[in-house]
């Protein structure tokens, strides 16, 4: 009987996972505000950033903008508006030096922590004229106009229509559901897990298309509500708005020409699953035999081999050539995909150094907010496709001899966990987040 050989390809499935994939298209989407490269806009155009912000930390030169995102979450924060930034500087001298590429975040209180989001106040009703009393005045009802939806803050971050369609029709085998989500947050509940939002049975007219079109990017990535995070370190430095006056953001004459602009979309993470061949009973499967099997040097080879080869990266590069296309990676409080376990980011937050949870809880990984002392937890990180987006017909913009070239592998934001904001309503806050680096190999 002949052995079973056959190059037939195997039927794959689908897996989701919980990280909201980006991907970046020159045509706007659904969502103006986030977006790769371009010129960054503010919550209050009133309240930029300090002008130190604007500045590579390692020549003090004015840096490029590559990310904006519309970061609102209304299942941890509901009464905060809040909006990252990720920044690094074009300049060749300044490549694999910290403070080359900086992170921010901006957040404004909207209502205090307790009280409900303010809502339009309602015009009193004007006092009737009292009839005589001859006349008997037939009762009037005012019209009573339909209650006006409650609106989520902002707008969509990625477009609350294209992902909505995007999403796979699936359940995600991780999510909790709307109605033991609650119970599940106190009792060892995956912290990863994301509930799906319920939808109501019915639905009053005047609400159904408002709330589609105030859905938020944090309806795709709600989680069981989290435990209070206690202070891992303490408050090292100044809030900007306790400094008083600071140099001013610089004009836009004083940048680069800025990388072009993309808007983006995001669809959840789904990677091909090859299922395992069945082999028909009547098929004997005969092992190959190869040169040197079971020889010392199959060992040595196969210890060479392993030596050579960097898993972390190999990890990395195949998780990503699931979807090839993606420019940035979101799973708040999530893990971060690593592109390497030695270098110093990657000692700071592997597994191993870091009981799987990218926290300064037990034992520390991101270093802890300096402004408020909470812990830091992983918010987005930016991938090697976004530098080939971004990089696109640079040669010989802005600086002389033209941009050094993006050499990141790489770029993980840390936020402050309890999202540290001034406490007075309406006034502005920014923060200096933790931007871990990974650079690609030297070859």
């Amino acid at each position: 009987m002949d052995p079973y050989d056959s190059d037939s390809s195997a039927d794959e499935d689908l897996t989701e996972t919980n990280v909201l994939l980006g991907y970046a298209d020159e045509d706007v989407i659904e969502d103006t505000i986030s977006h790769l490269g371009g010129w960054p806009s503010w919550i209050d155009e009133n309240t930029p950033p300090p002008g130190d912000y604007a500045n590579c930390k390692v020549c003090n030169s004015p840096m490029l903008l590559l990310l904006e995102l519309h970061g609102d979450l209304p299942d941890h924060f509901p009464n905060n508006e809040r909006r990252l930034y990720i920044f690094g500087c074009p300049r060749k001298p300044c490549n694999r030096k910290p403070g080359s590429i900086r992170a921010y975040r901006a957040t404004r209180k909207v209502s205090l922590p307790g009280l409900p989001l303010p809502q339009p106040q309602e015009k009193k009703k004007q006092p009737q004229p009292q009839q005589q009393p001859q006349e008997k005045s037939k009762p009037t009802l005012d019209p009573v106009a339909p209650p006006k939806p409650k609106l989520d803050l902002g707008a969509s971050l990625f477009g609350a229509t294209s992902l909505t369609s995007s999403v796979s029709a699936n359940a995600n085998p991780f999510s909790l559901t709307p109605s033991s989500s609650s119970a599940a947050a106190g009792a060892g509940a995956n912290p990863f897990a994301m509930p799906k939002p319920a939808t109501p049975a019915t639905q009053s007219p005047a609400t159904t298309s408002a709330d589609k079109l105030a859905e938020t990017f944090a309806d795709k990535v709600r989680i069981s509500s989290p435990a209070p995070i206690s202070a891992s370190g303490t408050a090292t430095k100044q809030t900007p708005e306790s400094m008083g006056a600071q140099a001013p953001w610089p004009a836009q004459s004083a940048f680069p020409a800025p990388y072009q602009k993309y808007y983006l979309d995001a669809e959840y993470e789904t990677m091909s699953r090859p299922s395992t061949p069945t082999v028909p009973e009547n098929v004997s499967v005969e092992p190959m035999e190869e040169e040197g099997a079971g020889g010392e040097g199959d060992a040595d080879m196969k210890d060479t081999f392993e030596s050579g080869m960097d898993k972390a990266f190999m990890k990395f590069s195949t998780r990503l050539a699931h979807n090839p296309e993606q420019v940035l990676r979101y799973e708040y409080r999530g893990t971060p995909l690593l592109s390497s376990y030695t270098d110093q980011v990657g000692k700071r937050l592997h597994p191993e150094h870091s009981a799987g949870r990218v926290t300064t809880v037990g034992g520390g990984s991101m270093p802890p907010c300096e402004y408020c002392g909470a812990s830091r937890v992983f918010e987005v990180q930016l991938v090697p496709h976004a530098i080939s987006m971004l990089e696109d017909g640079r040669e010989g913009v802005g600086l002389g001899e033209g941009d050094a070239g993006m050499e990141w592998g790489t770029i993980i934001m840390g936020v402050c966990g309890q999202d540290c904001a001034p406490e007075k309503i309406g006034q502005l806050g920014w923060r200096e987040e933790w931007a871990g680096v990974q650079w690609e190999e030297m070859k």
